[in-house]
């Protein structure tokens, strides 16, 4: 494959005129209920139009739903899978952020066009032995588990990334510049300060603290100023040890920044 960049803007996935004509796509990866690292969600305007230019160039979408369950403000929005009929979209899902990663469980929904050959992948490339789990876990669905276990960790994430919003506006106001919190279980911070990014990962490590930077997931040749900075994953962070953190953090900026 021939890996080809497209721009992220405050609505998601921002393919230009000219992208489309000069490189037209046969695969399109999305992540539009929360783009993965900058936390942008695909605007309903913006989804339909990739349906259309999808089909005219008659590429595929992959959209990968990794955690729209966790929304914090605004109305779900539809997955683009489900917006048009006969899309040409292949929606992917796992269980590893909504219950967690070693249940290994995943999930396609596909069109009918494409379901012999994926059957036919997906059965030489799945792990055996993993009907126990299977069955176990659409018994919790089926019994309502799942649906109160996701709107238990709804409100649990939504209290933890309030309490990092709130810590950063108080102690970094100025130094960082925040993104992505409508949902999901992380935020993006660009550094207003004039530090590299992977010079203040680093000197968090020393701290104890894991910030992600931001421009490692740049593909080369692609990085600018506004990727520089930091994703902070509050997933497993009580929301009383958020004030502490953000001040140690502040503390890692400034000693790199002298």
């Amino acid at each position: 494959m021939r890996l080809m960049p497209i721009s992220v803007d405050v609505d998601g996935l921002a393919p230009r005129e000219e992208d489309w004509r000069d490189t037209p796509p046969r695969l399109i990866y999305i992540t539009p209920s929360h783009q993965y690292p900058l936390g942008a969600v695909m605007s309903l305007e913006r989804r339909l139009s990739l349906i259309q230019h999808a089909r005219a160039a008659g590429a595929w979408i992959i959209e990968d739903d990794y955690d729209s369950e966790f929304r914090h403000t605004g109305a779900p929005l539809s997955a683009v899978q489900g917006l048009t009929e006969n899309a040409p979209v292949i929606y992917l899902g796992t269980f590893s952020k909504m219950l967690f990663p070693a249940l290994r469980l995943g999930y396609m929904v596909v069109p009918p066009a494409l379901v012999p050959a994926l059957k036919k992948t997906a059965g030489a490339l799945m792990l055996r032995g993993r009907v126990a789990e299977q069955l176990a876990l659409a018994e919790f669905i089926e019994a309502g588990h799942f649906t109160r276990h996701l709107r238990r960790m709804r409100r649990l994430y939504g209290e933890r990334r309030d309490a990092l919003q709130a810590a950063i506006e108080r102690h970094l106001d100025g130094i960082v510049t925040v993104s992505g919190g409508a949902g999901g279980m992380h935020l993006s911070a660009r550094l207003d300060a004039p530090v590299p990014d992977t010079e203040v990962s680093r000197a968090a490590r020393a701290h104890g603290m894991v910030l992600r930077p931001l421009s490692r997931f740049c593909l080369p040749g692609t990085l600018t100023a506004q990727y520089n900075g930091l994703v902070m994953g509050y997933g497993n962070v009580p929301a009383e040890a958020m004030d502490g953190l953000v001040k140690r953090m502040r503390d890692v900026i400034e000693s790199v920044r002298r």
